[in-house]
């Protein structure tokens, strides 16, 4: 009996092993942008690792709420790369913003902006890192932007596709309400099981 005892234990103990090793996840790659630990700050006031993103196709892109210029082009942009995919599609893209503005794009601006625009919370998040990040997280993107004496920003316009474990994979430079047709092709394949 207690031969028949320890048998049990040691197959539960390889059974249980071998199970926490298939659910742990896999490292990242060492070009995956979620290798920079930082934490953000979205729209509800929910802070979360943008690591926590990894799963999930994200088209990324930085911003501030108070630009009236080029970051509600940026906005159009995502807008008309979700309506170029069917809605199947759709619920397998995320798209982040990250602002490049902590000090001011507090939770409310953000979610202002989120109503003001029609932006569904369950695909869209508009996030602020600590200020401490700005900088690591537009490195890592290739954003160059620079804060001018009125407070507002020069930055580029860029919005990039990660996939699923973060890597960039496609980069357009397009903005406005038509989608750049490429980069919506490289959105479909990388939305592709």
């Amino acid at each position: 009996m207690k031969l028949t005892s320890a048998i049990f234990a040691c197959v539960l103990l390889a059974l249980t092993g071998a199970t926490a090793a298939a659910t742990r996840p896999a490292a990242l790659p060492g070009d995956s942008i979620y290798q920079l630990p930082m934490v953000l700050t979205d729209q509800h006031g929910k802070r979360w690792d943008w690591g926590s993103k990894r799963g999930q196709p994200q088209v990324v892109a930085m911003f501030y709420t108070s630009c009236q210029f080029t970051c509600p082009l940026i906005v159009d942009s995502g807008k008309a790369i979700e309506h170029a995919l069917g809605p199947a599609e759709r619920q397998r893209l995320g798209l982040l913003l990250i602002s490049i503005d902590p000090k001011r794009d507090t939770p409310v601006a953000l979610m202002r902006v989120a109503k003001k625009r029609g932006l569904d919370g369950a695909h869209w998040s508009l996030a602020s890192p600590d200020a401490s990040s700005v900088r690591a997280a537009a490195g890592v993107l290739g954003v160059r932007y620079r804060q001018l004496a009125n407070g507002d920003f020069n930055h580029t316009s860029g919005l990039l596709l990660l996939d699923r474990d973060g890597r960039i994979v496609a980069r357009t430079e397009h903005v406005g309400s038509v989608a750049d047709p490429a980069f919506v092709s490289a959105v479909r394949h990388a939305l592709l099981p």
